[in-house]
């Protein structure tokens, strides 16, 4: 049996998953080593073959676990966050025109933190515990608010403690809501998440706690491809769109890899990926620059990253709310403001498209009181 670093068999595993979804079928004993497809199937939520030969990935319940209780009604809040996907898919009509329809993945429907975060926060955990039954310890990380939001809450549903660090920059009232959840708020200077990992690493190795490290645990990446992937296809495959493009944020780069592995393998390049990061030497809560350092975006295609300010992401975040009545968050309207440059460019042809929206926008009180008292003209 061939050996390979933790971070080569990922890799592989990635290469069978993707080719499951080309072919939509699973051959079975498997041509690749059966430790790599099993893998590969549990992380597209499919069960093993039970006996020998050519299944479709629906047969093995590729879609099984998207299956939302039709009332609502939940055993537990943890069972309330997992159970209640797919967050919803809405169509924005204030930007759909000209044959382009614009539809919002509202991922603020996510109980803990309200954001996309909820999902990796939620499978980190349970990953850890799966393989550390029982333990009690404490969980180190360092966030921009939402992960740490979706820790906290993760750590008092299973009775855990949670010590959060957050760069300097990130706004006051993240304090007052990570302890309010519980969590013990640590403030360390710099200007980005990531500026952290090193001290954060240091400082659990020395108290013998636990750094989960969204930025490189691959659960990031396998609960995006696992759900949030799935459930959008299915969701786009039920309202009958023509599905021609997706717009999101990197921070971690979870959920857009994810999401471009599956669709790009499922479907080719009749679907396009767009990545929406900061313009250089700004700071946009939630995504950042590729060049500071992302794990998963470089094991898929993107057919472009836009730049874009944090003036413009204030401005569409004020757009969606005065035409749609929804307030999204800056990272939101990035991805919104992204999302309006290829359309005036003229690069999306007619069809739908989805713009993720990460997380709403009441967390940003302070950015957005700051825009609003300018001067008008500056």
């Amino acid at each position: 049996m061939a050996r390979f670093s933790a971070s080569e068999r990922f890799v592989r595993v990635l290469e069978v998953v993707a080719g499951y979804l080309r072919s939509g079928v699973v051959e079975w004993p498997p041509e690749v080593e059966e430790g790599l497809a099993r893998e590969a199937l549990e992380m597209l939520g499919c069960r093993v073959p039970p006996r020998p030969g050519r299944y479709a990935l629906e047969e093995l319940g590729l879609y099984d676990d998207i299956s939302p209780p039709p009332l609502r009604v939940f055993e537990s809040t943890e069972e309330l966050l997992w159970r209640n996907w797919p967050t919803p898919l809405v169509k924005l009509r204030s930007l759909s025109r000209g044959g382009v329809g614009v539809w919002a993945k509202l991922e603020f429907y996510n109980p803990f933190s309200m954001s996309v975060k909820d999902r990796i926060g939620w499978s980190m955990v349970r990953e850890y515990l799966a393989r550390n039954p029982g333990a009690r310890v404490i969980l180190y990380e360092a966030t921009s608010t939402n992960t740490g939001l979706a820790l906290a809450a993760m750590a008092a549903i299973r009775g855990l403690k949670a010590r959060l660090y957050l760069p300097s920059t990130v706004q006051k009232a993240s304090d007052v809501l990570l302890a309010a959840m519980g969590a013990e708020v640590c403030r360390r200077p710099g200007s980005i998440t990531v500026e952290l990992i090193d001290e954060v690493d240091e400082e659990a190795r020395r108290a013998g706690a636990v750094h989960l490290n969204q930025f490189e645990n691959d659960a990031n990446f396998k609960v995006h491809l696992r759900y949030t992937a799935k459930e959008l296809d299915l969701q786009v495959r039920s309202a009958g769109l023509r599905l021609r493009g997706i717009v999101g944020g990197l921070g971690t780069s979870g959920h857009m890899s994810a999401i471009s592995l599956y669709f790009k393998s499922r479907y080719g390049d009749s679907v396009r990926i767009y990545g929406v990061q900061p313009a250089p030497g700004t700071a946009i809560p939630g995504i950042r620059r590729i060049e500071t350092g992302m794990k998963w975006v470089h094991l898929v295609r993107f057919d472009g990253v836009l730049d874009v300010s944090p003036e413009e992401a204030i401005e569409h975040v004020l757009r969606v709310a005065r035409s749609e009545g929804i307030l999204i968050g800056l990272s939101a309207g990035a991805v919104t403001a992204a999302f309006e440059r290829l359309l005036e460019r003229g690069e999306l042809e007619a069809g739908d498209y989805v713009v993720v929206y990460p997380d709403q926008g009441f967390k940003y009180v302070e950015q957005l009181s700051s825009y609003l008292q300018r001067p008008a003209g500056e």
